[in-house]
């Protein structure tokens, strides 16, 4: 039996110097097979993507590594639209004032479509093509009122992307895991809007976890791929720690841990025993 494809991506290429290079290097390792880009982060530039590109180019012999595009939309990051609202001390709200304000319906969905273009705009200008797919960090793509500005301009601006769902398929983790359990939910209506709009989502989720310092990173690793069918979507966040990651994400150490995890001889045994390969 062939072993089934799956999906590896690392969330937040271009937030910090350091992590982008654990990333390129895990991608030109051949370890992990897709990657999202911040194009909003202040340490993301031409030579991020022509780096990012290189590695991602290593992998034409077995199908290239995709790239696709992170939708930003909360602080401490900045809008790249001129004129977007509501934000706060020129940034965009923080997480939890974005979730409450989408589901309240209070945000302003042309200023969210014309920051989503912009976005997209910044990808296209970098990597001269449209991403692959698209997700959101914090996973706002999945949010009311955001899902709809998301996949709108998806339609319009990269039609043969996929767009990433979340549903969980572990029932467990769904009820052990608050966090899973809302992105399951909000992931139920973002596949019938993608669906309205064309879009291919992919068949299945893991990766969430709560980033303690105790988390037993390849032993939830074992879990994430448990019945995960070809196409299935593993997030990662692996990279190096620098003081711009500091500055920005509250995830540091973790990263190290992932990076090191992902680098490391345990991981492709693990893939082997679940049947699947990248």
């Amino acid at each position: 039996m062939s072993a089934r494809h799956i999906i590896i991506c690392a969330d937040d290429y271009g937030i910090s110097p350091a992590v982008s290079a654990g990333i390129c290097d895990l991608i030109a390792r051949r370890r992990i097979n897709a990657t999202s880009t911040m194009v909003v982060s202040p340490h993301f530039d031409r030579n991020a993507a022509a780096t990012l590109r290189h590695a991602a180019a290593g992998h034409a012999a077995a199908g290239h590594a995709a790239i696709g595009l992170h939708v930003t939309l909360t602080a401490p990051f900045a809008p790249l639209s001129q004129d977007f609202a509501p934000q706060r001390h020129g940034a965009f709200l923080a997480l939890a004032t974005t979730l409450r304000r989408a589901h309240l319906r209070t945000l302003q969905p042309a200023r969210l479509r014309d920051e989503i273009a912009r976005q997209f705009e910044g990808f296209v200008s970098a990597f001269g093509r449209p991403p692959d797919f698209v997700d959101g960090h914090h996973h706002v793509q999945l949010f009311p009122q955001i899902r709809d500005a998301v996949l709108r301009v998806t339609k319009e601006m990269a039609p043969r992307a996929w767009v990433r769902q979340c549903g969980q398929l572990s029932a467990r983790r769904r009820l052990t895991d608050h966090k899973a359990l809302l992105l399951d939910t909000l992931s139920r209506r973002f596949r019938r809007l993608a669906a309205d709009h064309g879009l291919a989502t992919n068949p299945a989720f893991a990766g969430t976890y709560a980033f303690r310092h105790d988390a037993d990173y390849p032993a939830l690793f074992a879990t994430f791929l448990d019945g995960l069918p070809a196409g299935g979507v593993v997030m990662c966040h692996p990279g190096h720690v620098d003081a711009a990651l500091k500055h920005l994400d509250h995830v540091t150490d973790m990263r190290e841990r992932e990076y090191e995890f992902f680098r490391g001889e345990v991981f492709p045994r693990l893939l082997a025993a679940h049947g699947v390969s990248l």
